[in-house]
């Protein structure tokens, strides 16, 4: 009967990482509550909005983009950055011309790097979490992992019922028997991962419900054409990224990568 202790350990698997799932989805969800109706009026500013869309480096994009088009910042195909105005008219222009640095040009990988981390997108971050507009950085790593868990208990189910099966026969147990008893947890693991794209599905790795909701209202209005053609620009470059940049060299400063060769 020792198929009997591979189904208890199998069980062991898929249970703890199903509760955990569980677990971080309840708190994740928890998040939300009582901010559906507290910010219908609130319109997202164009950071908070690339913040909701892509995260820290979504916002040091939309800056950069956003003084390249004012000419006050040059971005060039071939991945250089270079300040034109060192005068920052907010707290995000002024981290992105600190990143560039003294001498007033920089590569634009190290510097959008920088400007994601910098003070004022952490305060930016803390303030959507705070509204209950973004998710907490403890709620998308917890429900990611958990999902990760019961993906890597589902196939160590799937492998603990094969060892059984392929053990020598066993008196008084068939194995279709043995396949249905490893059937039970297997089942319990995949129900949780189709529960789960059903119900966590909605939380992206950086809105929040609330947010997503914001979101979409802002889509609408920039469908409609609501608040100008560059306020529109910018506000498609802080929803969909830089594939959204209609000029092909500067969206190529973006997407420029040296040969190895190059320094």
């Amino acid at each position: 009967m020792f198929w009997v202790l591979l189904l208890l350990l199998a069980w062991a698997f898929a249970g703890t990482a199903c509760t955990r799932l569980c677990l971080a989805a309840v708190r994740a969800a928890a998040g939300d509550t009582g901010v559906t109706t507290a910010h219908r009026g609130h319109d997202l500013t164009l950071y908070e909005a690339a913040f909701l869309s892509g995260g820290p480096a979504r916002v040091a994009d939309v800056t950069m983009v956003s003084m390249a088009r004012q000419r006050r910042l040059l971005l060039a195909h071939t991945g250089w950055a270079t300040v034109v105005d060192p005068r920052g008219r907010d707290e995000m222009e002024q981290s992105v011309i600190g990143a560039i640095g003294p001498e007033g040009q920089s590569r634009i990988a190290p510097v959008r790097a920088a400007a994601a981390g910098a003070e004022a997108v952490r305060r930016l971050a803390d303030g959507l979490v705070h509204a209950g507009l973004a998710v907490p950085d403890g709620a998308r790593t917890t429900v990611a992992a958990g999902i990760r868990q019961v993906r890597a208990a589902a196939l160590v189910v799937l492998a603990l019922g094969l060892t059984a099966l392929l053990m020598p026969a066993q008196t008084g147990t068939s194995r279709l028997l043995v396949a249905l008893w490893f059937a039970l947890p297997l089942t319990l693991a995949l129900s949780c991962l189709a529960i789960s794209r059903v119900e966590a599905h909605p939380y992206s790795r950086w809105a929040s419900p609330a947010g997503q909701r914001l979101l979409g209202a802002l889509g609408t209005r920039r469908q409609a054409g609501d608040g100008g053609d560059e306020r529109s620009f910018l506000t498609s470059v802080a929803v969909r990224g830089i594939r959204a940049i209609g000029e092909p060299e500067l969206r190529a400063a973006f997407t420029h990568r040296d040969q190895p060769w190059r320094e």
